[in-house]
Protein backbone atom coordinates (compact mmCIF):
# COMPACT_ATOMS: atom_id res chain seq x y z
CA UNK A 1 0.00 0.00 0.00
CA UNK A 2 1.05 3.58 -0.53
CA UNK A 3 1.60 5.81 2.50
CA UNK A 4 -1.04 8.50 2.95
CA UNK A 5 0.26 11.64 4.61
CA UNK A 6 -1.02 14.68 2.71
CA UNK A 7 -3.48 14.21 -0.10
CA UNK A 8 -5.01 16.90 -2.28
CA UNK A 9 -7.82 15.80 -4.52
CA UNK A 10 -10.99 16.59 -6.42
CA UNK A 11 -14.15 16.06 -4.36
CA UNK A 12 -17.18 14.08 -5.55
CA UNK A 13 -20.42 14.36 -3.54
CA UNK A 14 -22.70 11.37 -3.02
CA UNK A 15 -25.71 12.82 -1.25
CA UNK A 16 -27.21 9.51 -0.08
CA UNK A 17 -27.54 7.95 3.36
CA UNK A 18 -27.38 4.29 4.38
CA UNK A 19 -25.28 3.30 1.37
CA UNK A 20 -24.77 -0.41 1.93
CA UNK A 21 -21.98 -2.61 0.64
CA UNK A 22 -24.28 -4.27 -1.92
CA UNK A 23 -24.87 -0.83 -3.45
CA UNK A 24 -21.14 -0.10 -3.34
CA UNK A 25 -20.29 -3.39 -5.11
CA UNK A 26 -23.24 -5.63 -6.09
CA UNK A 27 -22.97 -9.34 -5.30
CA UNK A 28 -22.81 -10.50 -8.94
CA UNK A 29 -19.34 -8.92 -9.24
CA UNK A 30 -17.78 -10.75 -6.28
CA UNK A 31 -16.52 -13.66 -8.36
CA UNK A 32 -13.08 -12.15 -8.97
CA UNK A 33 -10.25 -13.64 -6.90
CA UNK A 34 -7.86 -10.67 -7.05
CA UNK A 35 -8.30 -7.31 -5.33
CA UNK A 36 -8.12 -5.26 -8.51
CA UNK A 37 -10.71 -4.67 -11.21
CA UNK A 38 -13.65 -3.92 -8.93
CA UNK A 39 -13.68 -0.15 -9.58
CA UNK A 40 -15.54 -0.55 -12.86
CA UNK A 41 -18.47 -2.02 -10.89
CA UNK A 42 -18.57 0.63 -8.12
CA UNK A 43 -22.18 1.75 -7.52
CA UNK A 44 -23.07 -0.26 -10.62
CA UNK A 45 -26.86 -0.06 -10.35
CA UNK A 46 -26.68 3.69 -9.76
CA UNK A 47 -24.05 4.43 -12.41
CA UNK A 48 -25.61 2.36 -15.21
CA UNK A 49 -29.13 1.89 -16.55
CA UNK A 50 -30.68 -1.48 -17.49
CA UNK A 51 -28.98 -1.30 -20.91
CA UNK A 52 -25.52 -0.81 -19.40
CA UNK A 53 -25.42 2.89 -20.36
CA UNK A 54 -24.05 5.51 -17.97
CA UNK A 55 -26.77 7.47 -16.14
CA UNK A 56 -26.19 11.18 -16.65
CA UNK A 57 -27.83 12.05 -13.33
CA UNK A 58 -25.34 10.13 -11.14
CA UNK A 59 -22.49 12.28 -9.75
CA UNK A 60 -19.65 9.84 -10.49
CA UNK A 61 -20.61 9.99 -14.17
CA UNK A 62 -20.55 13.80 -14.38
CA UNK A 63 -17.58 15.22 -16.29
CA UNK A 64 -16.77 17.63 -13.45
CA UNK A 65 -16.06 14.72 -11.08
CA UNK A 66 -13.88 12.60 -13.34
CA UNK A 67 -10.64 11.82 -11.55
CA UNK A 68 -12.08 12.59 -8.09
CA UNK A 69 -10.13 11.00 -5.25
CA UNK A 70 -12.19 12.24 -2.29
CA UNK A 71 -15.75 10.94 -1.85
CA UNK A 72 -18.15 12.79 0.43
CA UNK A 73 -21.19 10.75 1.43
CA UNK A 74 -24.16 10.68 3.78
CA UNK A 75 -24.66 9.03 7.14
CA UNK A 76 -24.07 5.29 7.74
CA UNK A 77 -21.83 4.74 4.72
CA UNK A 78 -20.77 1.13 4.15
CA UNK A 79 -23.54 -0.51 6.16
CA UNK A 80 -24.84 -4.00 5.34
CA UNK A 81 -22.64 -7.03 4.82
CA UNK A 82 -18.98 -7.11 5.78
CA UNK A 83 -17.62 -7.72 2.27
CA UNK A 84 -14.08 -6.40 1.88
CA UNK A 85 -14.79 -6.03 -1.84
CA UNK A 86 -16.53 -2.72 -1.06
CA UNK A 87 -13.36 -0.81 -0.11
CA UNK A 88 -11.52 -2.64 -2.91
CA UNK A 89 -14.03 -1.17 -5.39
CA UNK A 90 -13.84 2.31 -3.83
CA UNK A 91 -10.04 2.27 -4.00
CA UNK A 92 -9.84 0.73 -7.47
CA UNK A 93 -12.13 3.49 -8.76
CA UNK A 94 -9.57 6.02 -7.50
CA UNK A 95 -10.82 7.23 -4.11
CA UNK A 96 -8.22 7.61 -1.37
CA UNK A 97 -10.38 9.44 1.18
CA UNK A 98 -14.04 9.20 2.20
CA UNK A 99 -15.73 11.82 4.38
CA UNK A 100 -19.09 10.98 5.98
CA UNK A 101 -20.97 11.57 9.26
CA UNK A 102 -20.78 7.87 10.18
CA UNK A 103 -19.73 4.46 8.88
CA UNK A 104 -20.44 0.83 9.56
CA UNK A 105 -17.56 -0.28 11.82
CA UNK A 106 -16.51 -3.24 9.65
CA UNK A 107 -16.45 -1.11 6.51
CA UNK A 108 -14.38 1.59 8.23
CA UNK A 109 -11.88 -1.00 9.50
CA UNK A 110 -11.67 -2.57 6.05
CA UNK A 111 -10.91 0.85 4.61
CA UNK A 112 -7.87 1.25 6.86
CA UNK A 113 -6.68 -2.27 6.02
CA UNK A 114 -6.79 -1.31 2.34
CA UNK A 115 -5.21 2.15 2.58
CA UNK A 116 -8.35 4.31 2.48
CA UNK A 117 -8.80 7.08 5.04
CA UNK A 118 -12.43 7.17 6.22
CA UNK A 119 -12.95 10.49 8.01
CA UNK A 120 -15.93 10.97 10.30
CA UNK A 121 -17.22 14.56 10.18
CA UNK A 122 -20.30 16.36 11.46
CA UNK A 123 -23.42 16.45 9.31
CA UNK A 124 -22.94 20.23 9.03
CA UNK A 125 -19.38 19.90 7.71
CA UNK A 126 -20.41 17.15 5.28
CA UNK A 127 -23.24 19.30 3.92
CA UNK A 128 -20.86 22.27 3.59
CA UNK A 129 -18.41 20.16 1.59
CA UNK A 130 -21.19 18.74 -0.61
CA UNK A 131 -22.46 22.24 -1.39
CA UNK A 132 -18.94 23.44 -2.24
CA UNK A 133 -18.40 20.33 -4.40
CA UNK A 134 -21.21 21.54 -6.67
CA UNK A 135 -18.63 24.04 -7.92
CA UNK A 136 -16.56 22.53 -10.70
CA UNK A 137 -13.00 21.68 -9.71
CA UNK A 138 -13.54 21.86 -5.94
CA UNK A 139 -10.57 20.28 -4.15
CA UNK A 140 -9.68 19.54 -0.57
CA UNK A 141 -6.35 18.93 1.10
CA UNK A 142 -6.27 16.15 3.69
CA UNK A 143 -3.35 16.23 6.10
CA UNK A 144 -3.37 12.97 8.04
CA UNK A 145 -0.35 13.88 10.16
CA UNK A 146 -2.10 17.04 11.43
CA UNK A 147 -5.59 15.45 11.25
CA UNK A 148 -7.09 18.34 9.32
CA UNK A 149 -9.01 18.82 6.07
CA UNK A 150 -9.06 22.23 4.39
CA UNK A 151 -9.68 24.05 1.12
CA UNK A 152 -8.28 27.30 -0.28
CA UNK A 153 -11.46 29.20 0.65
CA UNK A 154 -11.04 29.12 4.45
CA UNK A 155 -12.93 25.91 5.20
CA UNK A 156 -11.23 23.69 7.78
CA UNK A 157 -12.24 20.56 9.61
CA UNK A 158 -10.29 18.71 12.28
CA UNK A 159 -10.87 14.98 12.56
CA UNK A 160 -10.08 12.20 15.02
CA UNK A 161 -8.33 8.95 14.23
CA UNK A 162 -6.94 6.35 16.61
CA UNK A 163 -3.13 6.03 16.72
CA UNK A 164 -2.96 2.46 15.31
CA UNK A 165 -4.92 3.09 12.06
CA UNK A 166 -3.18 6.43 11.69
CA UNK A 167 0.23 4.74 11.74
CA UNK A 168 -0.95 2.07 9.32
CA UNK A 169 -2.07 4.72 6.81
CA UNK A 170 0.92 7.02 7.31
CA UNK A 171 3.30 4.13 6.64
CA UNK A 172 1.27 2.37 3.96
CA UNK A 173 1.07 -0.78 6.06
CA UNK A 174 -1.55 -3.49 6.06
CA UNK A 175 -1.62 -5.86 9.04
CA UNK A 176 1.19 -7.96 7.57
CA UNK A 177 3.23 -4.79 7.13
CA UNK A 178 2.70 -3.93 10.79
CA UNK A 179 4.01 -7.38 11.77
CA UNK A 180 7.00 -7.01 9.45
CA UNK A 181 7.88 -3.70 11.11
CA UNK A 182 8.80 -5.84 14.15
CA UNK A 183 10.85 -8.29 12.09
CA UNK A 184 14.10 -7.54 13.93
CA UNK A 185 12.50 -8.07 17.36
CA UNK A 186 10.78 -11.23 16.15
CA UNK A 187 14.12 -12.59 14.91
CA UNK A 188 15.79 -11.72 18.23
CA UNK A 189 13.02 -13.52 20.13
CA UNK A 190 13.27 -16.58 17.89
CA UNK A 191 17.06 -16.76 18.38
CA UNK A 192 16.65 -16.46 22.14
CA UNK A 193 13.95 -19.16 22.27
CA UNK A 194 15.20 -21.96 20.02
Amino acid sequence: MEPLRIHQGLVCPLSRTNVDTDQIIPKQFLKRIERSGFGQFLFYHWRFDDNGELREDFPLNAPQYQGASILVAGDNFGCGSSREHAPWAVQDFGFKVIIAPSYADIFKNNCVKNGILAIQASETDVQTIMKKADTEGYTLTVNLEEQVVYDNEGFELKFDIAPYPKQMLLNGWDEIGVTLSYEEKISEYELAHK
